[in-house]
């Protein structure tokens, strides 16, 4: 017998292959999904535990299903339950079971149990290039790492996700390989950190001993390199795809990679790099090694090293200690690094993180106000970096047929440029176009800028 499971997800790319990987693993055992909620066994919420408002969307989620289909099983899995369970057990009955992060085969005997089934059993092994995408196509994210070894004071991952646990090339190259064969023709590369890929085997004896795991002797070659040495193996793929990566710490960015994306153009110069803030006191209280000084001249470095590269970072508002000082820095940081795409958050306090104590909290109320006034000067940054696109000829991948407004010829279209990456930047408007193919990517030139979007034509 089979059964069914309806997936809502939250949070972030991370999480997103968490999820990818559960349905693998379920559509092999005894489950298939259920595309509408209401056909379903079994209800599963993939949670966000990162910050405060993550964490109460994720448990709305869980309320809201129960309140609409009362006599449904629900499953909270993710972060949230890693994170809580004990807790959730107690505070949150309308879930019926929760299911972590740290083994992912677990899930068939979590669904089964939540469902209140006869306990079900993989049938076959998955690859995890052969998973279930939820992303749009053409595009997958590949995680090369877990977990975390940064500690910056105000982040709960290490306590979720536990330390850095590097994959090995080998396994790496090998998803890959399988995407690409699929079609995909981007490849985000992933992870907490995606600059301290490796670092984990360098220095503890693991990859040289006899007990050596298979992930640090498969890397042997690769792993000195760390994520240069990933990307100098990936560069030997065969085809014409992308590969962006995305979030690198800025303390310990590896330069060396800038090597290998002036030489293979594959390699998009996408940079997503969480600056978080311009003042060296908020940056030392958040467990920074660096100051904005050194942010400023990696950015220079980037931007004279690959002219086109397009560097995204995320800011935070309202960590304890932010005086007006501070934030008037941060102002003045924004505007010297110029940053093609930029995201605010407000500093969510979280239990057991090293800021949890810190003094000098920061009024909710002041912290949107600066996180409302970034964001307000962002907008001419962000459009006079985009300016610099129009006129010019790029590839396109296409995603997905659009409703036509009025006066545009032909189809309109939606896809993305190499300067804008998935979900979080703006998006290609293709017009002019009889008939396209989305999970495709088409030569195309930029003819104008609508907003953050920019309007292209094959």
């Amino acid at each position: 017998m089979r059964y069914k499971y309806y997936l809502d997800p939250f949070g972030c790319a991370k999480n997103q292959v968490d999820a990818e990987n559960m349905l693998a693993i379920l559509n092999s055992s005894q489950w298939d999904a259920a595309e509408k909620a209401e056909d379903a066994d079994l209800i599963i919420v993939n949670s966000c535990g990162f910050i405060e408002s993550a964490k109460r969307e994720s448990i709305n989620a869980v309320l809201g299903w129960r309140k609409i289909f009362p006599e449904k099983k629900i499953l909270l899995s993710g972060c949230l339950a890693q994170r809580y369970a004990k807790e959730l057990a107690v505070s949150l009955p309308e879930a019926d079971g929760f299911f972590g992060v740290g083994n992912p085969a677990g899930i068939t005997e979590a669904a089964a149990l939540a469902a209140g089934i006869k306990k079900t059993r993989t049938l076959a092994a998955v690859s995890s290039g052969e998973r279930p995408l939820l992303s749009m196509p053409p595009s997958a994210y590949v995680k090369i790492s877990e977990g975390c070894d940064n500690r910056c004071s105000f982040c709960a991952i290490p306590l979720i996700r536990g330390a850095l646990k590097s994959r090995s090339v080998k396994d790496i190259t090998e998803e890959c390989k399988t995407l690409l064969g699929r079609g995909i023709k981007e490849i985000c590369l992933i992870g907490q950190d995606l600059g301290s890929y490796g670092k984990d085997w360098a220095g503890n004896g693991t990859a040289g001993s006899a007990a050596g795991s298979a992930a640090a002797r498969d890397t042997a070659a690769g792993s000195a390199a760390g994520l240069p040495g990933l990307l100098e193996t990936l560069s030997r793929l065969k085809g014409n795809f992308w590969i962006r990566l995305l979030y690198i710490h800025p303390d310990h960015f590896p330069l060396g990679i800038l090597d290998i994306i002036e030489r293979d153009k594959r390699f998009l110069p996408y940079f997503d790099i969480p600056f978080q803030h311009g003042s060296e006191k908020i940056l030392r209280l958040m467990n920074r090694r660096l100051n904005s000084r050194a942010y400023i001249d990696l950015i220079k470095t980037i931007r004279r090293r690959l002219p086109d590269s397009v560097i995204r970072s995320t800011f935070m508002t309202g960590f304890p200690g932010e005086t007006e000082e501070d934030f008037a820095l941060l102002l003045d940081f924004q505007q010297k690094a110029a940053l093609d795409w930029l995201g605010c958050f407000t500093y969510s306090r979280e239990e057991d993180t090293a800021a949890w104590g810190m003094k000098g909290r920061v009024a909710k109320k002041t912290a949107a106000e600066r996180k409302r006034l970034l964001e307000e000067k962002q907008v001419p940054i962000t459009e006079k970096a985009m300016d610099r696109f129009v006129g010019r000829a790029f590839d396109v991948l296409v995603e997905e047929k659009f409703e036509p407004v009025a006066g545009d010829e032909g189809n309109l279209y939606l896809g993305r440029l190499p300067c804008q990456a998935p979900d979080i930047d703006g998006a290609a408007v293709i017009t002019g176009a009889q008939s396209l193919m989305p999970g495709t990517m088409v030569p195309c030139r930029v003819i104008g800028r609508r907003g953050f979007d920019l309007e292209v034509r094959p």
